[in-house]
C-alpha cells in the first residue's frame, strides 16, 4: 500500500506532466494511488466499523472537493486542508463522551472480536485508561493540525513538483510517528495499569 500511498502520487505527475499534461489534471491523476490504496484496504477488511467509515468519508470528500480546483497550489493546499479538518475532529471529540482514539484503538485491538469488543469495552471504567485514550486523542489532533499548517504554508512557498513529493512523503512521515508514539504510549499505560492492578491486589506488578 506504501507504494500506492507515497509514490503513486509523485511517479505519476512527473509522468503525466511530462507527456505534456496540465498540473492541475496530473495532480487529480496522482491522487488515484492514494484513494485506491484506501479503499483496498476496507475490502480487504470486509468490515465496515467507525474507522472504515471515517476514511470513506474522507476519501469522498477529497475526491468530491478536487473537481473545484482549477489551480494547482489551491489544490494541494487541500490536502493539508482536509488534514487539519481532521485534526480538528479529533480535538473536537475531547468534548464528546468518548474521544475518536477510543474507537480507533478498539477496532485494531479486537479486530472485531465479540469477546474482546466487551474487554475493550470494560476498560473505560477506569480512569487511567480514559486519561491515556484523551492524551492520544490530543497528540493526534495536534500533530495533524500542525503538520496540516506547516504543508500549507510550503504551498505557497515552493515549487509545484516539490509540494507533490512533499504531499506524499510528509504525511507518512507524520503518521508513522504518530503510529510509533502511540504504540509506546499504549504500552506502557497496560503496564502500568497491570502494575496497579497487581498492587490492589496485594501482590508484585506484573513485570513488562
Amino acid at each position: 500500500m506504501a507504494v500506492l500511498d507515497i509514490a503513486a502520487p509523485i511517479v505519476v505527475y512527473d509522468v503525466a506532466t511530462g507527456a505534456g499534461v496540465g498540473e492541475v489534471p496530473a495532480l487529480l491523476l496522482g491522487a488515484i494511488g492514494p484513494v485506491l490504496s484506501s479503499v483496498l484496504s476496507v475490502v480487504f477488511r470486509r468490515r465496515l466499523d467507525e474507522f472504515s467509515v471515517f476514511i470513506l468519508t474522507v476519501i469522498v470528500i477529497g475526491a468530491l472537493t478536487s473537481l473545484l480546483f482549477d489551480d494547482p497550489r489551491l489544490l494541494l493546499l487541500k490536502e493539508s486542508a482536509l488534514t487539519g479538518l481532521i485534526g480538528l475532529v479529533f480535538l473536537g471529540s475531547l468534548l464528546a463522551r468518548r474521544p475518536v482514539m477510543f474507537y480507533f484503538g478498539r477496532r485494531f485491538a479486537t479486530n472485531g472480536d465479540p469477546g474482546r469488543l466487551a474487554w475493550w469495552e470494560g476498560l473505560w471504567r477506569y480512569e487511567g485508561f480514559r486519561r491515556t485514550q484523551r492524551g492520544m486523542t490530543a497528540m493526534w489532533g495536534l500533530g495533524l493540525l500542525g503538520e496540516a499548517v506547516v504543508r500549507g504554508v510550503l504551498t505557497f512557498l515552493l515549487p509545484v513538483a516539490t509540494m507533490v513529493v512533499v504531499n506524499a512523503v510528509v504525511p507518512a512521515v507524520v503518521i508513522g510517528g504518530l503510529v510509533v508514539a502511540t504504540t509506546v504510549w499504549g504500552r506502557r499505560s497496560a503496564r502500568a495499569g497491570a502494575a496497579r492492578a497487581a498492587a490492589a491486589e496485594g501482590a508484585d506488578p506484573i513485570s513488562a
